[in-house]
């Protein structure tokens, strides 16, 4: 009975020391889970970048058409990554993207888009972050599927886009956008 008493603690020690170190080894999580899924759009509206561009609400993302939403900064190095795909993309047929301009400021976002392209056709600027938080944005780049009735219905927030991730993830989630519009 004694040595029951002695050996609980070591046995419960090493059970919990195995679950923990398996959990090391575990992969981790490539897309997090957004609370704004199936619900409707921030009912906020973006302010233009600049002069040159169009910015974006609610009432833009009601009119039938899916639209892809592009989280990025000038800071971002990730979004420097992704700028080619991101004018790739726009060049294939039904695609519309818009660029939201997250804590940042116009002038910075602006060179940025002179450097890598410009592949947005609107651009909304959040200078602030607090479009971002009702959004669910915590970093850069992030990229949102919205649906023809302004519901978002994916979220992509594991780095830069990829030719990978556009045809694995992206694009079958803007397809069942419209088979949800």
């Amino acid at each position: 009975m004694k040595r029951l008493v002695y050996a609980l603690p070591v046995l419960a020690f090493g059970l919990l020391a195995f679950f923990l170190f398996r959990s090391l080894w575990a992969p981790p999580p490539q897309v997090l889970p957004s609370a704004l899924i199936d619900k409707p759009v921030p009912d906020r509206t973006l302010p233009p970048l600049d002069a040159a561009t169009k910015g974006f609400g609610p009432k833009d993302f009601t009119k039938g058409k899916v639209i892809i939403v592009n989280v990025f900064s000038s800071t971002c190095v990730p979004c420097r990554l992704e700028a080619p795909m991101l004018d790739e993309l726009a060049k294939r047929p039904g695609i519309t993207l818009y660029g939201f301009v997250w804590k940042d400021k116009a002038a910075d976002a602006r060179q940025f888009l002179n450097e890598v392209g410009n592949p947005f056709s609107r651009i909304g600027l959040d200078t602030e972050g607090s479009a971002g938080l009702e959004w669910g944005v915590y970093g850069w780049p992030e990229t949102y599927v919205v649906d023809g009735r302004g519901i978002i219905r994916f979220k992509y927030d594991a780095g830069p886009l990829t030719p990978e991730i556009v045809d694995k993830l992206l694009l079958p989630a803007v397809e069942k956008a419209r088979a949800a519009s």
